[in-house]
């Protein structure tokens, strides 16, 4: 291996580096190059046209993505040793991101768990020899029962991919474990690959943020994915009034929302201006019963839908010139429907 570090980095550790400090440092960089260069090799793979004898990866992987949709197919998700824990991952990603997916450990798939296997299902068997013995009754049983067989492997010529029906091949690249033997370099194609293949089939499906949001209501993630409807206060708990409302009675309304801004709106209830804390301090000069609301609003507020994402809301609100501490939802017609105050999102762990 390459044991150099460029000279930026160097510079960057700084004179207390010891040699011993560097070399750590230079080995972990031809990890990183090593299995990156894993990755490059598995594009490359992917792009390259299949021969008379050998179905290229690029073809394959098409084909996986194609019989899984037309046959609106669970993926059933199985493997051993690092290649199982590489597994687990893919078959959360796979559930995550709309494909319906279990994992099913092999030892225990022996041991009753095929019966976790259903009629339509296509099993994703992950063993980069191809040769896993623990593999061999759930490989039996989808063959038994027609099911699916999807091998990813890096044996061409292994057990595993004679048998599946289709093969998704991982190209050869070194492991990045010096004595070649601990699963690194292999383990992260195979992880790569399966979110690819995740990837590839939520965007086919047409998954959405929305849909996402779904499987995943907890969280920050969680949190970030909720809309503005689920945060907004509405009804009687909006600061709103008519154009003629004298400015009087602005600030009485806007005391007793606490909003720090009051909406006009005109006969139709429809939204046709925005009185802030700071139109207001411009304002109190001028004769506070005689001063309506149409005199000192803006008549082009900065406005959102419900439906929109909290986040997007929040972003909304900091870009701009003078960032704003609250906002009104409008629906289609343009009616004020809620209002959602800076620290609506900030309590709901939005920023």
């Amino acid at each position: 291996m390459n044991s150099s570090l460029s000279p930026s980095l160097t510079a960057n550790i700084g004179e207390s580096a010891t040699p011993q400090h560097l070399h750590m440092l230079a080995e972990a960089c031809n990890v990183l190059r090593t299995e990156s260069a894993g990755l490059h090799a598995m594009i490359s793979a992917l792009e390259a046209p299949s021969t008379p004898d050998q179905e290229g990866l690029g073809a394959a992987f098409i084909e996986v993505v194609e019989r899984i949709l037309s046959g609106n197919m669970r993926v059933v998700v199985t493997g051993i040793g690092k290649s199982g824990h590489i597994g687990r991952k893919i078959q959360a990603t796979l559930a995550s991101t709309g494909t319906p997916a279990i994992f099913v450990h092999p030892a225990e798939a022996s041991h009753g768990d095929l019966g976790m296997l259903q009629k339509g299902d296509a099993v994703l068997a992950i063993s980069n020899s191809g040769e896993t013995a623990e593999m061999a009754d759930i490989i039996s049983h989808t063959r038994r029962f027609g099911l699916l067989l999807i091998a990813m492997t890096s044996r061409a010529h292994s057990t595993l991919a004679r048998t599946a029906d289709i093969g998704l091949l991982l190209p050869y690249a070194p492991e990045a474990c010096p004595i070649g033997l601990a699963p690194t370099t292999s383990s992260t194609m195979q992880l790569a690959l399966g979110d690819a293949l995740a990837i590839v089939l939520l965007q086919r499906r047409g998954f959405s943020a929305n849909d996402f949001g779904i499987f995943h209501p907890g969280g920050r993630l969680g949190t970030q994915l909720r809309r503005v409807q689920e945060l907004m206060h509405g009804g009687d708990r909006m600061p709103l009034g008519h154009p003629t409302m004298p400015l009087r009675q602005v600030i009485m309304e806007m005391t007793r929302k606490t909003f720090g801004c009051m909406g006009v709106v005109d006969e139709g209830n429809r939204l046709i201006g925005l009185i802030t804390d700071r139109d207001l301090r411009l304002a109190l000069e001028q004769d506070l019963d005689h001063t309506c609301a149409a005199d000192i609003m803006n008549a082009h507020p900065q406005t959102i839908g419900p439906d929109v994402l909290a986040a997007e809301a929040l972003r909304i609100m900091n870009d701009r010139p003078r960032p704003i501490s609250s906002i009104f939802a409008l629906d289609e017609g343009g009616h004020p429907v809620g209002i959602v105050h800076l620290h609506d999102l900030l309590r709901a762990g939005v920023a």
